[in-house]
């Protein structure tokens, strides 16, 4: 069974253009010490977060089907379940379409979900320069670092093999699927410097959204005292990478 920790109804935003129901998958494969879902990531905080059954939620999709357009599928890190593709498969019955969000690394579910036309949309977070070493003028968090340990390291709390993560981002600019690529932009760890190297990374591209990081419950307690950045640092951001993009946006 898969485990379902969360449902929102009704969205707006989740589904560029759609109006959908998000459902939050338990389970994540990353530590992002600025992730702001650490009930669906932390083990200790999974334990005591309510659970929603696939009966609910099918019983929902049911009950929706002449008002809901789409259906998220996020986390956590829904491809670190094996059956996600069955799950997607159960959606798609009800005939939505159905958004994907994903860190990327797993590219093997991720050809077999494009493969099978199971996925209508893939949202996938890129979370700092895949080859950049991580540098901090900040004290509190420069007496633990390593000038060896990656930026992907650093922004993901685990041993990440970003040749997986360039090879999500190649397949899904290659598919014919709708998608786009966003980056939560977090002091500590990003520079301008960083999301400016990380867009030509990742460029030419169709989407590419940045996103500001939330001061709120996050996975290490520590980013919940640190300040964002202000939406005019990043778009004097996007100014700078815009041409690399179709389209290219700032989120709050």
């Amino acid at each position: 069974m898969i485990e379902i920790g969360g449902l929102q109804k009704t969205t707006l935003i989740d589904y560029p253009g759609r109006l959908a129901a998000t459902i939050f998958l338990i389970g994540c494969n990353f530590r992002c010490p600025f992730c702001y879902s650490p009930e669906l990531v932390l083990p200790e905080k999974i334990k005591n977060q309510p659970r929603i059954s696939e009966k609910y939620f099918f019983n929902f999709l049911k009950e929706k089907k002449r008002l809901l357009e789409g259906v998220v599928v996020c986390g956590g890190e829904p491809t670190i379940n094996k059956k996600l593709p069955d799950f997607i498969k159960k959606i798609k019955k009800f005939d939505y379409l159905v958004k994907l969000d994903t860190n990327g690394s797993n590219p093997e579910t991720l050809k077999f979900l494009i493969n099978e036309k199971l996925i209508d949309y893939i949202a996938m977070d890129i979370k700092a320069p895949l080859e950049l070493k991580f540098q901090s003028s900040n004290s509190e968090f420069q007496k633990n670092s390593n000038n060896q340990i990656s930026k992907y390291k650093k922004a993901t709390g685990r041993n990440i093999d970003t040749k997986k993560i360039k090879e999500s981002i190649e397949m899904i600019k290659n598919s014919a699927i709708n998608y786009e690529f966003r980056t939560t932009v977090v002091p500590v760890i990003h520079s301008k410097q960083d999301i400016i190297l990380l867009a030509n990374e990742i460029a030419p591209a169709k989407k590419y959204c940045l996103q500001n990081f939330r001061a709120e419950k996050t996975v290490d307690p520590k980013f919940e005292r640190i300040k964002p950045y202000s939406e005019d640092f990043l778009l004097v951001i996007k100014k700078e990478i815009a041409h690399l993009f179709e389209i290219c946006e700032v989120r709050n």
